[in-house]
C-alpha cells in the first residue's frame, strides 16, 4: 500500500515535536516535509527544533522549510516561553546551529510546490499559528482545492481561552491568518481544539510510562518534558490551573492522529466557523455556527471525542525505535 504523502507545519514546541514523532513512526505516513512558522519560540529555533527531532528519529532526509516570523498584519507578537526561550524547555545541550540543513526555499513557496505536484494526495497538519498556510492562499488562491485535507490544532469551541479570555494560544498569534484559512479553505477541514484536547487527557501514569520507554525518543522526550513536568507538579500543589494541569495533555498530537488514523476520533460537530477578529476581548476566538446564521458555503469538522485507547497507542508507537 502506497504511504499516504503529508505536509507539518509547526512552531516546534514540545506537544509538536511529540507530533511529528507520531507521523514519523506511522507505517502509512510519508512526510514529506516540515514547514517552520514562529509561535512557541522564533521561527529560527522552530527550524533548529525540527532538526533536533528528525535527528533523534534517524529521519534527517526530510527536508525542512524556514518560513513566516510572524503574524500576516500587524506587528510581531512576543513568542511564547512556556517551554522555554528555545521551545522544548532550554535543558538541552548547546549546539552549533545546523543553519546548512535548512532549505533555501521559503516554506510558502514550498508548500505551494508540494502540493501542486501531489494534487489531492496531499494532507496538510498545522500545529501552530496559521501566517504560513494565509500567505500559501494569497500567492496561490488555488491552492486549498489542490489538497487532500487538512488538520488544525487550535482554536476553541466554548469562549474559553488559555491565552487571552476567549482565544486559544494558535488563533490568538495570528488571528488574521485563522481567519483566512477558515473562510478560504475549502478542502475537508478537521479541528483539534483547546477543549478537545483537554477533554481526551491522559494519566500522568501514562505520561511516566511512555518516558520511560527504552529507546532513543522516548529519552529525548523525557529530557525535554523535565522542567515542565516538574512545574506542573509544584503548580498542582499550589491548586493552580496550568497548561499541563491534573492530566497530560500533549494537544498537537490530537491533531496529528486524527491525520494518522480517523477511526481515532469517535466524535465530531460538522458546522460552518468563523474566526472573531473585532471583539476587544474575543479576538481570535474561534465561533461555532451551529444554526446557519452565517450563511457560509462550507462547514469544517471540529472533533469533540476520541479513542482514547488508540490514541494512546499511536502516543506509544511515536517514542518507540523509529521506523524508517
Amino acid at each position: 500500500m502506497a504511504r499516504r504523502p503529508v505536509i507539518i507545519d509547526t512552531d516546534c514546541g514540545i506537544d509538536d515535536a511529540q507530533a511529528v514523532m507520531m507521523a514519523l513512526a506511522a507505517p502509512d505516513i510519508q512526510v514529506l516535509a516540515v514547514t517552520c512558522v514562529f509561535g512557541n519560540t522564533s521561527v529560527e529555533n522552530v527550524c533548529q527544533n525540527v532538526l533536533k527531532v528528525l535527528t533523534v528519529c534517524e529521519r534527517q532526509q526530510i527536508p525542512v522549510f524556514r518560513g513566516c516570523g510572524g503574524p500576516l498584519v500587524g506587528a510581531r507578537k512576543p513568542v511564547s516561553d512556556h517551554f522555554g526561550t528555545d521551545g522544548l524547555g532550554d535543558v538541552l545541550e548547546d549546539q552549533d546551529p545546523q543553519e546548512k540543513k535548512i532549505q533555501k526555499e521559503h516554506a510558502v513557496n514550498a508548500m505551494i510546490r508540494l502540493v501542486t505536484e501531489n494534487q489531492k494526495q496531499v494532507s496538510l497538519v498545522a500545529l501552530g499559528p496559521l501566517t504560513n498556510l494565509a500567505l500559501a492562499v494569497r500567492l496561490d488562491p488555488g491552492f486549498p482545492q489542490k489538497l487532500k485535507d487538512l488538520y488544525i490544532m487550535g482554536g476553541n469551541m466554548e469562549g474559553k481561552g488559555n491565552v487571552t479570555l476567549c482565544a486559544e494560544f494558535n488563533f490568538a498569534m495570528d488571528a488574521e491568518s485563522a481567519y483566512i484559512v477558515l473562510e478560504e479553505f475549502l478542502c475537508p477541514t478537521h479541528v483539534a481544539s483547546w477543549e478537545y484536547a483537554c477533554r481526551n487527557a491522559l494519566t500522568w501514569e501514562f505520561f511516566e510510562e511512555l518516558m520511560n520507554q527504552d529507546a532513543p525518543a522516548a529519552a529525548f522526550m523525557k529530557t525535554i518534558t523535565s522542567k515542565c513536568r516538574a512545574y506542573s507538579k509544584e503548580a498542582l500543589f499550589n491548586k493552580r490551573d496550568v497548561y499541563f494541569g491534573p492530566c497530560f495533555v500533549s494537544y498537537d498530537a490530537y491533531a496529528m492522529a486524527a491525520c494518522i488514523d480517523g477511526s481515532v476520533v469517535t466524535e465530531r460537530i460538522e458546522c460552518p466557523v468563523r474566526v472573531e477578529l473585532q471583539g476587544s476581548i474575543s479576538r481570535g476566538m474561534m465561533a461555532l455556527d451551529r444554526t446557519n446564521e452565517l450563511k457560509k458555503s462550507h462547514s469544517v469538522f471540529v472533533l469533540t471525542k476520541c479513542d482514547v485507547a488508540k490514541f494512546r497507542q499511536l502516543l506509544m508507537e511515536s517514542v518507540r525505535q523509529p521506523r524508517t
